[in-house]
């Protein structure tokens, strides 16, 4: 009960100290520091220093600025916008049309992306005004794109992923594959909306006249190849085995350079602005990484993690009801939190009781990447809210709202994968052996 009282005073801490506006990751440097003075005899400051360092200079980490570096330089290029138009001839004879380009668009740019924000974002670009141009309407818009946008965390490589596997020390390859199938299935739940509704709705899409021959559609398909270079040269390096997850960041950004110098579309000062968006969003993951670091060690010390675990033990839950509780847990916490810092926040106590409960951490990877994207689209701190609302003037309540059917949809892709988790474990096992 002691450890449950703690982490009471710790959480409404936070939740105090978030809400005075300071940055998260101060906000959890200095949760970590009312830890260590209140309830250990360590000093703060020294296990601060060292721990803010070690948690800054992982190797593993270096993968996050690059492919962060690479979804910039495609964002403010014209490789993005030509994949709307490669897209787009293929799309006219599904029912739904060409509200599946949020979808199909949102799953290639995911592939080379890593982030649900900067996907959301570079789609929504290309996308939104299309759709209102041609009279699609607005709900279905805006609630697909934030929806697929979450595609961004799922489909590798993945932030989020890259992050879990430097807190649960999993392989990083091994995370990135098992994100295919389950990222496929989920784009495969959305498109399935997409046509039920234009189906049950028949009059809302609009007819967009006459349908391109093959020959048009094959002939547009040319502005698609630069990116699907790009995502062969990323993903394929990995899988290969020619490259580790740093390694073939650091090929994305060559490719991401050279293919925008080969189209004209990068100049010194896109250069520069993809460079500085890519400093600033690094930054900003490094000092929440570091500071959820230090309130780790901090609910270390203070015997947290292992009180917990052992009062989770005590309810001696089954598999299906710890996973249960854990979606609940991490779907509220999305209320509050962004996806990175959920992820740091919980692993140390997380992880200890997964493990107990035997289920396989690269599993576990993909189902926390999962309830993590339904966070995206949660309000009050739904990411992808957040930059639909910029892009579109819109009410956060009114995007969450149409955005709900696709949220049941995620909810609907957890289940699937705790009933079948072979979607998940079966890829990785037989491409790494183990």
């Amino acid at each position: 009960m002691e450890s449950l009282a703690i982490a009471w005073l710790l959480i409404v801490a936070l939740l105090v100290i978030l809400g005075s506006g300071l940055w998260i990751g101060m906000s959890l440097l200095a949760v970590g520091w009312i830890a260590m003075e209140l309830f250990t005899s360590r000093p703060a400051g020294m296990a601060m220093v060292t721990t803010i360092w070690g948690a800054s200079s992982s190797w593993t980490l270096t993968a996050l600025p690059m492919f962060i570096w690479m979804g910039e330089i495609l964002f403010r290029t014209r490789l993005s916008s030509d994949m709307f138009h490669g897209l787009a001839p293929w799309m006219t004879r599904v029912p739904g049309r060409l509200l599946h380009t949020n979808v199909v668009g949102c799953a290639i740019f995911a592939a080379v992306s890593g982030s649900s924000a900067a996907t959301c974002a570079t789609i929504g670009k290309m996308t939104i005004p299309e759709l209102r141009r041609r009279g699609y309407p607005e709900g279905m818009i805006v609630g697909t794109l934030a929806g697929a946008g979450t595609l961004g965390l799922l489909i590798p490589p993945s932030l989020i992923m890259i992050v879990y596997g430097v807190a649960a020390n999993v392989s990083l390859a091994q995370l990135f594959i098992a994100g295919i199938f389950p990222g496929i299935m989920l784009a495969a739940l959305f498109s399935g909306y997409i046509v039920v509704w234009a189906l049950l709705n028949k009059g809302k899409v609009p007819d967009e006249g006459a349908r391109p021959s093959l020959r048009e559609r094959l002939a547009a398909s040319r502005s698609l190849i630069p990116v699907v270079l790009l995502i062969a040269g990323v993903l394929g390096s990995i899988y290969s085995g020619l490259a580790t997850a740093t390694e073939a960041a650091a090929v994305g950004v060559l490719g991401a350079i050279l293919l925008s110098l080969a189209q004209g579309s990068l100049t010194w000062a896109t250069f520069r602005e993809s460079l500085l968006g890519a400093t600033r969003l690094s930054c900003m993951i490094a000092l929440i990484l570091a500071g959820a670091a230090f309130l780790t060690l901090a609910m270390g010390f203070t015997g947290l993690p292992r009180g917990l675990a052992e009062w989770i033990d005590r309810l001696d839950l089954s598999p299906a009801m710890l996973i249960l509780m854990l979606t609940i847990f991490f779907v509220i916490l999305g209320c509050f939190l962004d996806g990175i810092s959920m992820v740091v926040l919980t692993m140390a106590v997380v992880l200890p009781t997964i493990e107990r409960a035997g289920l396989d951490l690269v599993w576990f990877g993909i189902f926390i990447v999962l309830v993590v994207e339904m966070a995206q689209i949660t309000p009050p701190v739904g990411f992808n809210l957040f930059v639909l609302q910029g892009m579109t003037g819109h009410q956060i309540t009114y995007i969450a709202k149409v955005t709900l059917p696709l949220f049941l949809l995620m909810c609907v892709a957890v289940i699937l994968i705790y009933v079948f988790p072979e979607i998940a474990i079966w890829l990785p096992r037989q491409m790494m052996g183990s």
